[in-house]
Order: structure tokens, then C-alpha cells, then sequence
């Protein structure tokens, strides 16, 4: 029937709107938001009102465990309040990104209780579609009880709709037309050989047509139109702060349809209640989305009045009510004895958490040795320390998220609180399902974002937390688990920001305009346990991929596995900034021994570190035959570890041609660069003139007299050869007569042409200047 404009009153001007984060978090209050009734309406069908009951969820990603009951009976407590008006809808997200005991059986456990509880439609969510599109609507469609909506699907290169785009649902004497769309976004964020033949549109531009098509008077129509995004806010702060953080939310909100009575929203895992405007009528309607998981039911209560234009019906929401209610805290037996659609759900988990459990067993890698988070004695999870399986971890998400089409990972990130369990060998070195499950029992999705080389030092500095207001929270320290590109370098005792003191990747020294791309949890790549940074990377994407299956994958093609006891990061105390020949260093080292099992077994645990000077390509280029080996030493010595702590002390080679210093750990392979500014310079010796220099002189002999190889050190440019006159001798073969000869221990070292002259001509016109010098003395 056609539908005359939304007729709502409401006196409320701020909505509910709560935060949920990605970590399980506590149950929140039911609050709701609800308009002024008008005195005249009445709630007698019959006399021309309805009262319907909308129920929605979101995000749920087949949370089949302990809390699945629960969620049932919050569901049918909630059915309750007006059994025949009830629709019950959901916004996308079913299923992916699962628990173990939905996931091992492709979901079907999460699909038979949405069946149990009556689910009247569902939006799809872009994990749907993580399978593919066949899968979705073959096996998926066919086990469903309700069908999978997405009104801007269609087939590639068509205006054809690939998926139902809406559902007429009959409750509380009405038609309630529930419209489904999915995220635009959908093609970036699953593997796109599933979704080869499809594509996916504007959601609010396919809401509105098909929101016109069920009010036109003609064909299928809908007394009430429900609009079910798989799209949402950034932000539940407020109504204005959402619509301006997110350009899509503000199209949902301004611009969907006034034909449109109330919206679901889902994707953005975020719970709110907003009252927003309908465009061009002055009045509002809920927009509301439950957070994720059915930690929430979102609840929107319709009165409809029946009325009459042009001879024909018209059904205007005269006011409404929206909440989130938080899942009840009945017990399970309770629930199960009052609701026989609970008691149907019992059944279907018990089922499932049996499969799982059987499942569990089976083997999905190999192990050589304990790989384990970093322990404190016998006590596991000490979250301030680097570990073997952080590292490792680390290490499987860039090669799965290396692609590019799934973020093309650089560097992986592992926050220490993800790691739940070990890897242990024992008995057989043989890891089942679920004690690889057990590592990574989150569910996060895997994401990648991009940030600047000033950005990463910055992420390794808030390793020494701070809370957004500046506080130091109950864990002031977390080590991130870093891939085996990343080693770093940090002074334990200096100041808040100012720890990290050199990072290198791939072997290069971190260069801080560059752009890094990170492979990470969806958990921290959000900003969470305090990594403030991550909320500044661009181009974050969501790979599709959640963190178990990839873990899993990772397992069963890289068998067996052995623990690694590299570090990434070594703690230095007293390291100058530069050197220069000569100089006497002295410094300490420490954190070179990590303390997950095995590592401070005997053959693992460090006992000697030894220092190499690995010059720079480029400086040692030209001096490559000039320069004596015992100038340019690459071993400077061999030093004691103890309890992982060393002393380094050495003299610095009389010859420094840029590269770096190195410490090797012998048993473990830590390579540790030292953050010290190498220059180019060097202390003359016999035989290493410039072209073109004066002879030296020793000038301790008595009268001066010269000798062929008796150099003089004075430091001093110019030195002039006794009984000679610069003004009257000829210019060195190949010098620029109009140039002054330079010696001198810190003269910078010309490359290219340089290394030629030296090579070349230099030694035979140091050796002329001098045959010239003794023949005229004499």
C-alpha cells in the first residue's frame, strides 16, 4: 500500500550510542530511547494501530560456545514482549571469522541455530563471501532457513541482481518490507577469485530504489520498510560526531530514503542507538547497531497508525523505542525449560562442541622443540619479555598477508596478549588442531596498514605504555612479537619516547619518511593494549583472512618447525653516538638471551659475543689495496657473556670507512648492529700520502735531512722538504698545480676518481717528488 511521510513524533534529542571494542568486554545496560506517544493513538489493532517488535544482530561470526544459550534466551525473552508482532533480522556477519566449533564444520552449527531461533532475513556481510560467491549461494542459501539479502549485488557488468534484495515479513497485522545491502567495501576485503562474476554498488542507492519499488502501489508492497546495512559508524560517540567521522555512515543517515522507517546497521563491531533525522520531513528514526559476538540485542518498538489518502491505506510510525539489551545472565537449565527454541539451540551446540572437540585431535604440524610464550621460571606469559612463539607468530603473518591482494605485509606485529598457549614438543613434537587453536583463540581478523618509518620507531617506543590520558597502566611494559626482518636496538634507562636508539629492516637502517606496510590483529591494528599509533596508519585494510585459519595454514606448510633463539631487540647502555680512529669504547649489553623454554638450555644460552667492523661498500671501495689489513680490521675481539649481560670494550681501528659495528652471539645467532655514527676517516701511515702530497720527513733526524721512508706526523698541511722551494717544484703527475697538497688524520675520502688516482698514479708521483727532492739536496 502506499505509504504517506513518517509521521514520528519524539522529544528526545540525543541517542544512546556505547563503544564495543574488539576484546570481549562487560554486558552493558538496557537503555532505550523512546518518543512521546500521542494521547489520541490507540493500541487496539483494530482501531487503527500495530505495534511491531524488531529484534536485529549484527557481526555475530559463529559464536557457537559457552555464551551461544545465553544469547537464545536473550532472543526469545526479547520475542516475548509481542510474540505475533516480532521480526527478528540481522545485519550481516553471520558466519567467518568463526569460533573453532562453528568454523570446523564451515559454519553449519552457526546456521542451524539462526534456523532454531526463526531468523526472518539477513543482510549479507563481506564474510559471506569469504568463501565465494557459489558457496554463499549454493550450500549456504540451501541450508538457511532465511534468506541472504544484498539489494547492491549484482552480476558483473549488469544493473541484475545477483541476491534476493528484500524479504515481506507479515507480524502484528502489517507487511514489514527488510531491505539488505552489503559494504561497497566487500571486494577489497575477501579473495577476489570468489567473487570473479559479481560486483557490488552503492548500498543507499539500491536501498532507495528498492524502498521506492515496495511503495509504489504496484506489485510486491510493505506497510513498514526496515533497511538492514552490513555498513556503519566509526564512531558511537554521537549522532554529528559519526556522521562527520564516516562520509558512508552520513549517507546512510541523510541519505536513505524517508520511505525507510528504521535502520540496522553492522560491519563496524559498534553498539549505538541514534535518533536520527529523516531527510526532507523534520522527524527521526532509529538507526542502531548491537556491537558483535550477540553480546547484544538490539530491540527498535514500532507503533504504526493506519490511515487513509487518496482512498488507499496509509501506515505512518507514530512513535518507537530502540535499545541494546546485553545478553542475559540466566541460567542455561532455566532457559532451556522455558523456550523450546533455546532448548533446540542447546542441542545444536552440544553437537557442535562434541565435533570440535573430536576435531581437536587431529595433527596440523610439527615442532623439533618447545616454542613458547616467555616465561618466568615455571610461570608462563611473562608479556615484558620477547619470545620464540611471539617472534614466530610474527613471522606467519607476513607470509600470509605478503600477497598483494591480501595487504602485502612487510613487517608482522604480535602483541604478547594474543598468545593464549604454547607449542610444546612433548610427547611427540606433533601439534593437533586444537592445541594450535588454543594459541590464537581471539578470532581476529587479519589487517594491514601502512605506517612511516617515524611511525614504527614510535610503535616499538609504546612498548613502554601509556594510556591515552597519559597514565602508565597496571602493564607498564608489553614486548611485541616482531618478524625476523626487524632488529632494533634501545637504552633500558632512558627516558619516555627516547628508548629506541636504532632499528633496522631488512638489513637497512630504518628510514623514517618511508612508508612500512604491517601485518597485524584487527585487535591492534585499532589501537589496542595502548599502541596509539596504529590508529594513524593509512590504507588499512582487512584481508578477509582471520587469525586461526592462517596460524593453521601457516603450521601445516612449514613442518616442522624449530624454536628460534635470535632476538630482535638487544638492550645497550653507554654507546657513544659516533666514533672516531682511535678511540677507546666501552659499553654494556644486555636482554641477549631470551626466556621461553629451551633457551637457556646448554648449546642455546649465549656465552660469548664477538665485534666486526663491516665497513661500507662505497668507503672501502677506493682503499681496497691502500689500506693494511691491520688498519682496517674486521674482527675486534671475542667477549664474555654471563646470565645474557656482556662488557664490549675496544679500540677503534685507525682506518673507519663508514658500515657499522656488529655483534654476532655465537650460540643463539643475534646479530646486533650498534647504533654509532661510522665516519669516514683515518690516521696516516707510511706510504698513505694523497697525490701529490709533499714527501713527509721525519724531523727528528739531525739537519732534517730526509729519509726515502721516514714520514713525518705533524698533522700540519704543507710541510715543506728541507733545502727545497715549493714555489720552484713541479706539480705531482696529475695534480692541479693551483691546489695546495692536504694530509691530515680526518680528511673525508673522495670516491670514484679518487680511488683511481690513488690506485693509479698516486704512489709513482709521491716516489718522483721524492728522487727529485734527495737529487736536488745533494
Amino acid at each position: 500500500m502506499p505509504k504517506a511521510a513518517s509521521s514520528v513524533k519524539s522529544t528526545l534529542g540525543a541517542a544512546l550510542s556505547i563503544g564495543l571494542l574488539a576484546a570481549p568486554f562487560a554486558a552493558l545496560p538496557a537503555v532505550a530511547t523512546e518518543t512521546e506517544p500521542d494521547p489520541e493513538v490507540s493500541t487496539d489493532a483494530a482501531g487503527g494501530t500495530y505495534e511491531l517488535n524488531l529484534l536485529g544482530i549484527n557481526d555475530f561470526h559463529g559464536r557457537i560456545d559457552g555464551n551461544t544459550v545465553k544469547f537464545a534466551g536473550t532472543v526469545e525473552q526479547l520475542r516475548a514482549d509481542n510474540p505475533e508482532g516480532t521480526v527478528f533480522t540481522s545485519a550481516g556477519d553471520n558466519i567467518g571469522a568463526s569460533l573453532f566449533a562453528s568454523a570446523v564444520q564451515a559454519d553449519e552449527p552457526t546456521i542451524d541455530v539462526l534456523n532454531a531461533l526463526e531468523l526472518d532475513s539477513a543482510a549479507v556481510g563481506n564474510h559471506e563471501f569469504d568463501k565465494g560467491f557459489d558457496d554463499l549461494d549454493g550450500r549456504v542459501t540451501d541450508r538457511a532457513g532465511y534468506p541472504q539479502l544484498g539489494a547492491n549485488v549484482y552480476q558483473k557488468g549488469t544493473a541484475t541482481p545477483a541476491l534476493p534484495e528484500y524479504e515481506l515479513v507479515e507480524a502484528g497485522g502489517l507487511t514489514v518490507g527488510i531491505i539488505g545491502a552489503v559494504t561497497e567495501d566487500t571486494a577489497t576485503l575477501v579473495s577476489p577469485g570468489g567473487i570473479a562474476g559479481i560486483e557490488f554498488g552503492d548500498p543507499v542507492e539500491a536501498v532507495n530504489r528498492v524502498a521506492a519499488e515496495l511503495s509504489d502501489g504496484e506489485g510486491d508492497e510493505a506497510d513498514i520498510i526496515l533497511a538492514s546495512y552490513h555498513e556503519g559508524a566509526s564512531s558511537s560517540a554521537d549522532l554529528g560526531t559519526a556522521t562527520g567521522a564516516s562520509e558512508v555512515f552520513n549517507r546512510i543517515v541523510n541519505g536513505t530514503s524517508a520511505e525507510v522507517d528504521a535502520i540496522f546497521n553492522g560491519h563496524t563491531h559498534l553498539g549505538y542507538t541514534f535518533e536520527a533525522p529523516v531527510p526532507g520531513s523534520g522527524e527521526t528514526r532509529p538507526v542502531v547497531q548491537t556491537g558483535q559476538y550477540g553480546e547484544n540485542v538490539g530491540q527498535i518498538k514500532l507503533t504504526v497508525r493506519e490511515g487513509e489518502a487518496d482512498g488507499e491505506a496509509t501506515f505512518d510510525v507514530e512513535n518507537f523505542e530502540m535499545a541494546l539489551v546485553p545478553r542475559t545472565t540466566a541460567d542455561d537449565a532455566a532457559l532451556i525449560g522455558q523456550y523450546p527454541r533455546v532448548a533446540e539451540v542447546a542441542n545444536i551446540v552440544a553437537a557442535a562442541e562434541d565435533h570440535a572437540e573430536a576435531v581437536g585431535e587431529q595433527p596440523v604440524g610439527e615442532v623439533t622443540g618447545d616454542i613458547t610464550t616467555a616465561f618466568i621460571g615455571d610461570k608462563r606469559d611473562d608479556r615484558a619479555s620477547e619470545s620464540t612463539l611471539g617472534n614466530l607468530v610474527a613471522d606467519s603473518l607476513v607470509e600470509s598477508l605478503s600477497a598483494e591482494e591480501l595487504g602485502g605485509a612487510e613487517i608482522g606485529v604480535v602483541n604478547p596478549g594474543g598468545l593464549r598457549s604454547e607449542l610444546y614438543h612433548a610427547p611427540d613434537g606433533v601439534i593437533t588442531y586444537a592445541e594450535a587453536n588454543a594459541v590464537l583463540p581471539f578470532v581476529n581478523n587479519l589487517w594491514t596498514t601502512t605506517l612511516t618509518g617515524a611511525q614504527f620507531k614510535t610503535l616499538l617506543e609504546q612498548q613502554w605504555q601509556r594510556t591515552a590520558d597519559g597514565e602508565i597502566p597496571s602493564r607498564p611494559y608489553l614486548h611485541l612479537g616482531l618478524s625476523d626482518n626487524v632488529n632494533y636496538t634501545y637504552d633500558p634507562n632512558a627516558g619516555q619516547g627516547s628508548h629506541i636508539t636504532g632499528v633496522w629492516i631488512d638489513g637497512e637502517q630504518l628510514d623514517p619518511d618511508r612508508e612500512y606496510r604491517i601485518g597485524t590483529f584487527s585487535f591492534l591494528a585499532q589501537g589496542g593494549d595502548n599502541f596509539h599509533v596504529f590508529r594513524e596508519g593509512t590504507n588499512t585494510r582487512d584481508s578477509g583472512l582471520i587469525d586461526r585459519d592462517a596460524w593453521i595454514d601457516y603450521l601445516a606448510q612449514n613442518k616442522p618447525l624449530s624454536p628460534s633463539f635470535d632476538r630482535r631487540a638487544v638492550a645497550l647502555t653507554g654507546v657513544p653516538a659516533t666514533v672516531e680512529p682511535g678511540d677507546n669504547v666501552s659499553f654494556q649489553v644486555s636482554k641477549l638471551d631470551l626466556t621461553s623454554l629451551g633457551a637457556e638450555t646448554e648449546g642455546n644460552a649465549n656465552t660469548e659475543l664477538t665485534l666486526r667492523y663491516e665497513p661500507s661498500a662505497d668507503g672501502t671501495s677506493a682503499f681496497a689495496r691502500a689500506v693494511p689489513a691491520a688498519a682496517l680490521p674486521a674482527d675486534l675481539g671475542i667477549f664474555a657473556v654471563s646470565d645474557g649481560a656482556a662488557t664490549v670494550s675496544f679500540t677503534v681501528p685507525s682506518e673507519l670507512r663508514g658500515g657499522v659495528f656488529t655483534l654476532t652471539a655465537a650460540e643463539s645467532g643475534t646479530l646486533v648492529r650498534l647504533p654509532i655514527e661510522v665516519p669516514t676517516a683515518g690516521i696516516p701511515a707510511p706510504g698513505d700520502q694523497q697525490p701529490g702530497e709533499d714527501a713527509p720527513v721525519d724531523d727528528q733526524q739531525p739537519g732534517g735531512d730526509p729519509l726515502p721512508d721516514s714520514p713525518v706526523d705533524d698533522g700540519q698541511p704543507g710541510d715543506r722538504l728541507p733545502g727545497g722551494d715549493d714555489q720552484d717544484r713541479e706539480p705531482a703527475a696529475g695534480q692541479d698545480p693551483e691546489r695546495l697538497a692536504e694530509t691530515g688524520a680526518d680528511g673525508v675520502l673522495p670516491l670514484g676518481i679518487g680511488a683511481l688516482v690513488l690506485l693509479g698514479g698516486g704512489l709513482a708521483a709521491v716516489l718522483a717528488a721524492r728522487r727529485r727532492k734527495l737529487t736536488a739536496d745533494r
